[in-house]
């Protein structure tokens, strides 16, 4: 038996009518986001302009790239580090999901404003017997068409409720997105300046074991010449064996810190990463007062827009729990041609328009709403707890950022001038000593001083960089244009919030 196409024709000429007048009464602001260019992309424009353009971070001209593999064999520079990172990370890349899933959560809420329609056709056979009756049996085929198309027309509030409420979830998502990105590159920058640290320190202690091979070669030489004790020998020879322990276990720390920035990084822990041997910041440092960095915190910190947010919709909530007690009216029309749905054919052709507009009244649910109205103010609570906590444990890592770069900017200070008088010492003792001038505790004793002296300077290098990075962080502003820079001015900043 051959399928008539003449009513599969006509229900696609009705969709398209329906389409078009669907497009011709809809409100100014829905019709402007019909996208019909893409209809089914993203026809209700409800992803980010982030989607779109990636994302750039404060201080940044633009996004970060997530270019090629990088060749390691070269040096890593700590902005192609960050870039490595925040392509890899796999919160990154969980959280930039998180938005995607929240604009389409959206574009149901924005949905809601739209009519929907729906054609059903049928191929239809209906048999009719006249069991032990005279009556002839018979049998119809024949086409049966259903059209509906209903619209809400007015409510009391829900749909806006629930389209407030998406939309700050979405501007919710787009700051934990910006937060996750805050807290990757500092735990990056923090695994990147500590491998450097590392290495500057495995330098350091192969440079003391060279040095300490001088002095025990000196002091045998003196042995030989009858200028030094064999007790000056073995001193000097337990200061070489110290000093190659000491490089060993500088060994094992430089091989755990690149391993702790491979991870960082997102690559295999046994790639061998080559760093830059400049350990040394901009000397020229600024830096803010502590009312500004609170000010920028509570300002840009995208932990606290979050929870802004996400409090907000909490509050839409609220209302669109009320709104469901309210009346709703709907307009519906309906087409049915040679019978309804889930019916046989009609017995002679039959075609059967209905319009009409409905109201309907909710008068009781159990106490349900009741229950669903509390809740929602519950929760509302909840997140404005939860945005003052936020709030407070934003601001007190501020605080403690802030007193640590004050007083880490005072040790590097201190630090630079004990390591340039701990060097002038050893060099002077040094040629005292080859001179027979000086005795081998004399060069015992400064070669000790100017390893501490060495140690210290790496030490409060690493502390000042961890502090000044973790300020910039904890306001949120930390980006690539800040990870060199020590001159942090109150307008540039503000500007990137």
């Amino acid at each position: 038996m051959s399928v008539n196409s003449a009513p599969y024709l006509r229900a696609l000429n009705f969709r398209v009518v329906l389409f078009a007048v669907f497009t011709l009464l809809l409100p100014g602001s829905a019709a402007r986001a019909l996208d019909v260019s893409a209809p089914f992309t993203d026809p209700l424009s409800t992803l980010p302009e982030i989607i779109r353009t990636g994302v750039t971070l404060p201080g940044d001209a633009a996004p970060f790239p997530c270019s090629e593999d990088k060749d390691f064999s070269t040096s890593l520079t700590l902005a192609e580090a960050v870039d490595i990172a925040l392509c890899n990370n796999p919160q990154v890349k969980a959280a930039w999901a998180s938005i995607k899933i929240q604009a389409s959560e959206l574009g149901q809420a924005r949905a809601s404003y739209l009519p929907s329609a729906s054609i059903t056709t049928n191929r239809l056979q209906t048999s009719t017997k006249y069991p032990r009756q005279n009556g002839q049996d018979t049998v119809a085929t024949g086409d049966a068409i259903a059209a509906t198309f209903s619209w809400r027309i007015f409510d009391f509030g829900g749909r806006e409720a629930n389209r407030q409420s998406a939309n700050q979830l979405l501007i919710a998502a787009i700051s934990s997105h910006d937060a996750v990105l805050q807290k990757t590159l500092s735990n990056l920058v923090q695994a990147y300046f500590d491998a450097q640290s590392a290495q500057s320190e495995l330098r350091t202690k192969m440079k003391n074991l060279e040095i300490s091979d001088g002095i025990l070669a000196s002091a045998r030489r003196r042995e030989e010449r009858g200028l030094g004790s064999r007790t000056e020998t073995l001193q000097a020879a337990t200061l070489h064996a110290k000093a190659a322990l000491e490089r060993g276990r500088a060994v094992g720390t430089n091989q755990r810190a690149q391993a702790i920035l491979a991870y960082a990084l997102g690559v295999s822990i046994k790639t061998p990463i080559t760093l830059s041997e400049d350990l040394r910041d901009d000397k020229e440092i600024e830096i803010l007062r502590l009312d500004d960095w609170l000010t920028i915190a509570t300002e840009s910190h995208p932990s606290i827009k979050a929870a802004r947010a996400q409090w907000e919709a909490a509050k839409y909530k609220i209302a669109s729990a009320r709104s469901e007690g309210l009346p709703t009216f709907d307009f519906s029309a309906s087409y049915n041609e040679n019978g309804y749905p889930g019916q046989g054919l009609s017995a002679v052709k039959t075609q059967v328009t209905t319009i009409g507009i409905s109201m309907t009244i909710p008068v009781f649910d159990g106490f349900s709403r009741t229950y669903k109205i509390r809740g929602a103010e519950s929760l509302a609570d909840q997140r404005r707890a939860e945005l003052d906590d936020i709030e407070n444990n934003v601001l007190s890592e501020i605080v403690k950022a802030h007193a640590d770069t004050l007083a880490s900017i005072l040790n590097l200070q201190a630090a630079d001038n004990l390591l340039n008088a701990a060097q002038e010492s050893m060099n002077g003792a040094q040629r005292k000593f080859e001179k027979g001038a000086a005795d081998i505790s004399e060069i015992l004793n400064t070669q000790t001083a100017l390893l501490d002296a060495q140690q210290e300077h790496v030490r409060s290098l690493a502390e000042w960089r961890s502090a000044r990075l973790r300020l910039l962080a904890g306001a949120g502003v930390l980006g690539r244009t800040f990870l060199h820079t020590t001159k942090y001015q109150r307008e540039k900043i503000s500007s990137y919030q």
